[in-house]
């Protein structure tokens, strides 16, 4: 790959290459029930057991709309700056698949429940617009499962009826990192919203991933392929990656890219058809008769958008105006709900500019090396704050501090228990420190001596020296003051 600007560009033997990518994110709607029935949407129930007569389509059973997840929509889309339609009707999509009870997903096509919008990406080049084409409510169908038998697939419905709903970008991200960006800035709103709790893991938010190529300076789109259900970040970089190298090549050697669907075979790190064009499925959409079209009292809308909590967007200027932070610092502390609210819980009694460099320093690297989220860290708030007081009160250096950190990371113990165990409390005596450092000068006179000469950088020795004798806990800033005095 190679770098140009802000562009993302594949170099191929003519020339460059500009990937254009689309997302379907596929992300579950965070509720109690399901879509059309009363069931539970409990992650992690025994195959099977969360699965109502309307879920398992017994004849006869009638879905019932579940409101709570039409207000969710409606307010995910007022997050993404889009336009809710006060008329959206639900269709049939017609399709046999193994888990698909019904024979056909309840779904929306040419109404949806929301319209175009637009998403604000942070990137290192500056901010870029994502726009959005839609976004519509359906059911998701069960799971099929192939690796508990040689001979047999077994069919899990606990998914079946769950409420999706399916965010449509428009083919504006050019690069894998941009697409990082995006679902994650995505994945952020949707989290502070409480409308998907974006658990990749567990299957919460998934997405197709639709890639084409075209020459660098061209403005028509090139053929696309959809790249189906890939459940991870890295998964997502890494099949445009290879898709997009695959149909440069094959364009090159002067074959033309078929219109297809295509699987991420993560093992093998290559894309692999699933089906043409030609070959696929002819849905036969038509409006579900059992369910009447969808009409939103306009009231009900604005009841949702008065009540929505401060979007990332909104706190990271906040965060900029109030804390006199960095557009980068900023963009790190609201990029997660929990992270920002522990932010904002430790600066009510902590210095605000040590309170950043703790958290987004050391505290994020621990948990990074955990690979674990700030909710599970074994370090809350309130010892964060202690930490930090301790540090700009003079009790500890900067030093000590980082010794009393690797203790509190892996115990969440509280750091004036450890400073006091450790003897680690800083020596801020005047005139404790005059007598360390008139042994030090006095047993080091060849060196003051040089320093007088003209050698400066032997004020480090000196400095190194007490800092040494007194086991790290001497205070750095009267030390330094104290020497500056002494060997004038």
């Amino acid at each position: 790959m190679s770098e140009d600007k802000s562009k993302y560009l594949i170099d191929g033997i003519q020339g460059k290459w500009e990937v254009v990518i689309g997302l379907e994110v596929h992300a579950q709607v965070s509720s109690k029930s399901k879509l059309f029935s009363g069931s539970s949407t409990t992650f992690g129930g025994d195959p099977n057991t969360q699965v109502s007569l309307v879920d398992s389509a017994f004849p006869g059973m009638l879905p019932v709309i579940n409101e709570y997840c039409i207000e969710q929509a409606v307010k995910t889309g007022l997050g993404i700056n889009a336009q809710i339609n006060s008329y959206s009707v639900f269709d049939r999509k017609n399709y046999f698949y193994a888990d698909l009870p019904q024979g056909y997903q309840i779904s929306q096509f040419k109404n949806p429940i929301v319209g175009e919008g637009e998403i604000t990406l942070d990137l290192k080049t500056g901010t870029k617009n994502i726009g959005i084409e839609r976004l519509h409510l359906e059911q998701d169908a069960g799971k099929s499962i192939h690796d508990l038998d040689p001979s047999n697939t077994f069919v899990d419905l606990n998914r079946s009826g769950i409420a999706l709903m399916e965010i449509v970008s428009k083919p504006d991200l050019r690069s894998p990192d941009e697409v990082n960006a995006y679902v994650k800035k995505l994945r952020s709103i949707m989290r502070y919203l409480g409308t998907c709790d974006g658990n990749m893991q567990e299957g919460s938010l998934r997405a197709d991933v639709n890639v084409s190529v075209r020459k660098e300076g061209d403005k028509k789109l090139g053929t696309r392929c959809e790249i189906k259900n890939v459940n991870s970040i890295k998964f997502m970089q890494m099949a445009i990656d290879h898709e997009a190298r695959r149909q440069v090549e094959l364009i090159e050697s002067g074959e033309s890219i078929v219109q297809e669907t295509r699987l991420f075979d993560t093992k093998k790190n290559e894309t692999r058809s699933m089906r043409s064009k030609e070959d696929a499925h002819d849905y036969r959409y038509f409006p579900d008769p059992d369910l009447l079209p969808l009409n939103l009292d306009k009231n009900l809308i604005e009841k949702i958008k008065k009540n929505l909590p401060e979007l990332p967007d909104q706190k990271k200027e906040r965060f900029i105006k109030d804390y006199s932070l960095s557009t980068y610092e900023a963009n790190v502390l609201v990029s997660e709900k929990e992270v920002a609210a522990f932010f904002e819980e430790v600066i009510k009694t902590a210095d605000k500019k040590l309170a950043t460099n703790w958290i987004i320093g050391d505290l994020f690297a621990s948990l990074n090396e955990k690979n674990i989220s700030i909710s599970e860290s074994p370090i809350k708030a309130k010892e964060m704050v202690s930490l930090i007081n301790s540090i700009s009160s003079g009790l500890i250096s900067g030093r000590a501090a980082k010794e009393v950190f690797e203790v509190m990371k892996d115990t969440g113990a509280n750091p004036v228990k450890i400073i006091e165990e450790k003897g680690l409390k800083q020596k801020s005596d005047p005139k404790e420190l005059e007598a360390l450092i008139d042994k030090i000068l006095e047993e080091n006179k060849d060196k003051v001596s040089q320093y007088k000469s003209g050698k400066d950088k032997l004020f480090g020795f000196f400095v190194g020296q007490a800092m040494k004798v007194s086991g790290g806990t001497a205070n750095p800033q009267l030390v330094n003051d104290i020497l500056k005095n002494k060997l004038k």
